[in-house]
């Protein structure tokens, strides 16, 4: 073997020193890549934790699909559930059941007006039953007031005899009544907005 490609070789093979310091070299960017990616997805994991804790959506598929079949925007019914339960199958102190929180009374008159015969107390803890009711309510109450979102989210709230005596279809949200239902069509408002910001594919909204 000629001196020159000796020379040539040992020129191109890495000492122990060099392979040492490369293999070191590869094994931080292996670590920092890792670190990178469980930095990430714990990042994701976290914000998502936060997104379900603060704005939580359960049963969009339902959602979706009584939004459809009553004309309701959806974010809506999910600003309703969240403002009346939080997502949660519970009961008040007033009676109200479920997830968007349906009295026995009102299930009835919805029942009623739906042309069903078959309705038990104890159909409000399913989320399908009580989604399908809570939103022919909303479509109901939205359709006497000519579309008004305010008076009928302030029926949904405190009953449709205080919005006739405030205004009816003219109302505006100065006149409403009571603080609390005030309060709670300005929540359910601006829920609406957020549920139509993040969650706008669940939900089947077009950005």
């Amino acid at each position: 073997m000629s001196p020159a490609r000796t020379a040539v070789r040992t020129a191109r093979r890495p000492t122990r020193a060099q392979v040492r310091r490369r293999r070191r070299t590869w094994l931080v960017v292996v670590a920092l890549l890792g670190a990178g990616i469980a930095v990430g997805i714990s990042k994701i994991d976290v914000e998502q934790a936060i997104r379900d804790l603060t704005l939580p959506l359960q049963h969009d598929d339902i959602i979706r699909q009584q939004a459809a079949d009553k004309n309701l925007d959806p974010a809506m019914i999910a600003a309703v559930i969240y403002a009346e339960s939080r997502f949660r199958d519970q009961e008040s102190h007033a009676g109200a059941l479920g997830l968007m929180q349906i009295t026995p009374q009102t299930a009835h008159v919805i029942e009623r007006l739906s042309g069903g015969t078959t309705f038990v107390t104890s159909d409000l803890s399913n989320p399908q039953i009580n989604i399908s009711y809570g939103s022919y309510y909303l479509r109901y109450l939205l359709d006497r007031y000519h579309g008004n979102e305010i008076a009928a989210l302030a029926a949904y709230n405190a009953g449709t005899g205080n919005v006739d005596r405030w205004g009816g279809a003219d109302l505006r949200a100065s006149a409403i009544g009571f603080p609390e239902t005030r309060a709670y069509v300005d929540e359910v408002l601006g829920k609406q907005q957020d549920y139509r910001d993040q969650y706008a594919d669940d939900l089947g909204l077009d950005r």
